[in-house]
């Protein structure tokens, strides 16, 4: 059993945080919106009132936030991970989708405190983390992989490891920029056929059992045949557009085009300025439809 801190109580960090305590390791969670631990305190973690104060003496530190500003609150500051007594080769682990210069510079933060860091962006929906069924996209050194793997393990069923620290943040910004331009494909598709007077419904289940389908194009096209963009929300607007960006900040930074990020990044910009940035991605159809502000 290790003593572990969890940073960060979102749908994907609970669902993460709860498995890691479900696996037995004694387990101290922070989250900004405190009431959000109490169902985790009640399956056996401590809460802390600060970052510092719930990585004291632990042997990892799990984080799991939004963009690279809640990254940074949660590791840096007085109050941060960093500023606690933490013992050298202590896992300092970042699942969060974040940009690959805040990624390298947090790892160098902490290496200069003798931490060891995993890059450990995950991919898979809330009810795959709930059943530790996860995947992570991993940049490490090898070594520091295979001592971090029996702690990984609780919340995942699958570990590709893409090479040093960064390098699984470059994949998870590719995959998700791909996704981005898929799913605005796909509002262009079901628009056009929706035009045209085609069934929806219809549609939907021709894609799902044809070429073009992916689980996310499959998702979302259902839902847009359902006009149901607003219930059981998914994967939001805003972090899509959040992850595009840094994809595409990326993309600048090695000198590669990136013209259909660019367009998909557009539409989810104008789809967030409209006031539906909280709602599911697959409402970006509504900017295709109706594509004057």
């Amino acid at each position: 059993m290790a003593r572990i801190a969890f940073l960060g109580l979102g749908k994907m960090g609970f669902a993460m945080a709860s498995r890691v305590i479900a696996a037995g390791h004694d387990v101290t969670v922070y989250n900004r919106t405190a009431s959000r631990a109490e169902p985790l305190v009640r399956l056996g973690a401590r809460r802390a009132a600060t970052p510092q104060e719930a990585s004291h003496g632990v042997h990892a530190v799990i984080a799991m936030t939004a963009d690279d500003v809640a990254s940074r609150a949660v590791w840096f500051g007085p109050d941060g991970a960093l500023a606690a007594d933490l013992k050298p080769e202590t896992f300092a682990i970042e699942c969060s989708t974040l940009s690959h210069d805040w990624v390298l510079e947090l790892a160098h933060r902490a290496r200069t405190r003798k931490l060891r860091y995993i890059d450990a962006p995950v991919t898979g929906l809330p009810a795959a983390a709930a059943a530790g069924a996860l995947t992570l996209l991993v940049g490490a050194s090898a070594e520091d992989l295979a001592s971090a793997r029996p702690l990984l393990d609780a919340f995942s069923e699958r570990i590709i490891h893409f090479g040093p620290v960064g390098s699984g943040t470059i994949y998870k910004l590719m995959i998700n920029m791909i996704g981005a331009v898929q799913i605005a494909s796909a509002a262009e598709g079901m628009a056009l056929a929706e035009g045209a007077g085609l069934d929806l419904s219809q549609v939907a289940d021709a894609i799902a059992q044809g070429q073009a389908a992916s689980p996310q194009v499959v998702r979302n096209v259902r839902r847009m045949a359902e006009n149901n963009h607003d219930r059981d929300v998914v994967f939001t607007p805003a972090l899509r557009l959040k992850d595009v960006q840094y994809a595409l900040q990326l993309a600048q930074k090695l000198g590669v085009g990136s013209a259909f990020g660019e367009l998909a990044a557009s539409l989810l910009r104008k789809l967030c300025e409209r006031g539906a940035g909280q709602a599911n991605e697959s409402k970006i159809i509504e900017v295709v439809r109706n594509p004057s502000p």
